[in-house]
C-alpha cells in the first residue's frame, strides 16, 4: 500500500472575538490507499474538524497535509474544489439529497461539471445506484424513499465520480438498526473493492467495522490502534 494522507503537525484554530478556539493541536497521521479507518471521539474531540481538513472543505492554521502527493494547504480555493469533485466521495449523516429532485438527478450532480453529454451522466448515476442496490429506483424521489435508501443514493452520489477516498461523516445516524448494517455492508464491501474509507462516528459497534480506529480527544490523537480480522458482514 501506498500513502494515500500525511497530516503532519496539523494545527486549526478558530477565533471567536477575542478567544482562539483550538480544534486541532499538532496532530500527526498517515494513511495508506485501501484503509478502512473509523475515527472516534466525544463532541468537541476535533473529528469532524479533522474530516473537513481531509476532504479539502477547511484548511489546516498550520502544518502540512499531502493527499496522493499534493500539498493541499498552498492550493487555491478553485484547486481545492476541483480535488474534492475528482477524488474525494462525501456522506453525511443528513443525506443531503435534494427533496425535488429524482434520485437519478441526485446522483448526476457532481458530474455536471465533467464535460460529460447527458446521455453520459444519466449511464454513470444509473450504474452507481445499481452498485448500491437500487436499481429500478432512479425515478423515486428522496420522499419516496425509506431512510436507507436515501443514505443509499447519497453513497452512490458520492461513488459516480469514481474517487479514492470515501469520507463518510456518522452515516448511520439518522438510521434504524437494520438500515445501519446494510449501509456500513456496502461500505464495507467498496473498501474491499480498493476505496479508502474513512468513518466519523460515536458508535462502537459502527467503528468495528473499520480494520484500525482512532480516537480523539482535545484536537489530538488520544490512540491509534488496528482492530480485529473484519468478520462477515450482512448482504445487501
Amino acid at each position: 500500500m501506498s500513502s494515500l494522507i500525511r497530516c503532519e503537525d496539523i494545527w486549526k484554530i478558530y477565533r471567536v472575538g477575542d478567544v482562539e478556539v483550538y480544534a486541532l493541536r499538532g496532530l500527526s497521521l498517515t494513511i495508506e490507499q485501501g484503509e478502512f479507518v473509523a475515527v472516534l471521539g466525544s463532541s468537541g474531540s476535533g473529528k469532524s474538524t479533522l474530516m473537513n481538513v481531509l476532504g479539502c472543505l477547511d484548511q489546516p492554521t498550520k502544518g502540512h497535509y499531502r493527499l496522493n502527493d499534493i500539498e493541499v494547504e498552498n492550493l487555491r480555493h478553485d484547486q481545492l474544489a476541483d480535488i474534492r469533485n475528482r477524488r474525494i466521495g462525501f456522506v453525511f449523516q443528513n443525506f443531503n439529497l435534494i427533496p425535488r429532485t429524482s434520485a437519478l438527478e441526485n446522483v448526476q450532480l457532481p458530474l455536471f461539471y465533467r464535460g460529460l453529454s447527458l446521455k453520459e451522466q444519466r449511464a454513470k448515476a444509473a450504474a452507481a445506484l445499481q452498485r448500491v442496490g437500487l436499481g429500478g429506483r432512479e425515478h423515486h424521489f428522496p420522499t419516496q424513499l425509506s431512510g436507507g435508501q436515501q443514505q443509499r443514493v447519497a453513497i452512490a452520489r458520492a461513488l459516480v465520480t469514481e474517487p479514492s477516498l470515501l469520507l463518510a461523516d456518522e452515516p448511520t445516524g439518522n438510521l434504524d438498526t437494520q438500515s445501519s448494517r446494510e449501509i456500513m455492508a456496502i461500505l464495507d464491501r467498496l473498501n474491499r473493492e480498493g476505496i479508502t474509507v474513512i468513518l466519523v462516528t460515536h458508535e462502537t459497534d459502527i467503528a468495528a467495522y473499520a480494520r484500525r480506529e482512532i480516537v480523539m480527544q482535545d484536537g489530538q490523537v488520544l490512540s491509534d490502534r488496528g482492530t480485529r480480522a473484519r468478520s462477515q458482514t450482512v448482504g445487501v
